[in-house]
């Protein structure tokens, strides 16, 4: 039973006609007759009786005729879905996102997103880098979005763009010995308690890959607490004699406050010479090498791409 031979049965009992049925479908007649006929022999019943000149529809054939007017609308309900879909008019977007991004980085593009294309609707979990690569890899997310790296068994399956930038901060609040100094040498990372985030964690992963660069062994560090919100972070560094380092996006208001203060690292420069340490790392999107991405993450992945660009230019324009 094809949709084809169905389309035609409607169309006779619709109008109890061959030649009409056969006028509306712009087929032959003898189509018409053929399509009913190979219905009646493959299911061995008689959909239409002909009297005369004219047919009449049978009981099995009032029961096709309500089978078949159910399967062609949900076809056509198909077919205009995956219109929609084509044109955004329908559809969803699965992102994943490490937390500082998905909470301070993030909001922005899908709001531009959504100015465009106001109907798709956007799913976003959080979570720290590491489970970030995991739902990437295994297909629960369209997009991923981490800062860090890749870890090594997922680097055949992910591809990675970079999208952004964030610069890290090394921050202490009024009760910490540093809150009135601009800089600090590296050997003076070893006098402080640290609080530090979950293992797993793109700032935990960036600030430990820093202090091996400096020499310093992060395992020796004085770790006060660890805790898996960076929110948190800031409201225990503002009151404690602890530091910590945070992502510049979380620091706009308390920078102004002045209930953090910002430190930076003396460190030698590949010159020779000393200089402050810039702890900046981008902002990668994942995408899976092998799944299939829809016209909606591949316009969402444009998006960000085009903004990373497009903020590229200004600040060459702006030089």
């Amino acid at each position: 039973m094809t949709l084809e031979q169905l389309r035609i049965f409607i169309a006779v009992a619709k109008h109890l006609h061959f030649t009409r049925a056969a006028e509306e479908l712009y087929i032959t007649q003898p189509a018409v007759s053929a399509a009913v006929n190979s219905l009646e022999k493959e299911y061995e019943v008689k959909l239409f009786h002909r009297v005369g000149r004219h047919i009449e529809i049978t009981e099995a054939g009032k029961f096709l005729e309500i089978e078949a007017q159910k399967i062609i609308a949900q076809v056509i309900s198909m077919e205009r879905g995956l219109q929609e879909l084509n044109s955004f008019q329908r559809g969803e977007l699965r992102l994943g996102s490490s937390l500082t991004i998905g909470n301070y980085w993030l909001p922005d593009r899908i709001n531009r997103f959504k100015q465009h294309y106001p109907r798709i609707t956007i799913h976003c979990s959080l979570g720290n880098a590491e489970e970030i690569c995991d739902k990437t890899a295994s297909g629960i997310v369209d997009i991923g979005l981490i800062t860090g790296s890749i870890k090594n068994s997922l680097r055949s399956v992910l591809m990675q763009q970079v999208v952004g930038s964030d610069r890290w901060q090394i921050v202490v609040g009024k009760n910490h010995p540093w809150y009135n100094r601009k800089t600090i040498s590296a050997d003076e990372i070893m006098t402080s308690s640290w609080i530090i985030q979950e293992p797993g964690s793109g700032i935990r992963e960036v600030f430990e890959t820093t202090l091996e660069q400096l020499g310093v062994d992060p395992l020796n560090l004085k770790i006060e607490l660890v805790l898996t919100s960076s929110e948190m972070v800031k409201r225990i560094v503002e009151k404690s004699n602890s530091a910590a380092a945070i992502s510049e996006l979380m620091l706009t208001n308390e920078l102004q406050l002045g209930s953090l203060h910002t430190v930076k690292i003396i460190a030698p420069k590949k010159n020779g010479h000393l200089g402050t340490l810039d702890l900046v790392r981008p902002i990668l999107m994942l995408i899976h090498k092998e799944r299939f991405q829809g016209r909606i993450s591949l316009a969402f992945s444009q998006l960000l791409v085009n903004s990373i660009y497009q903020r590229q230019v200004g600040e060459e324009q702006s030089v």
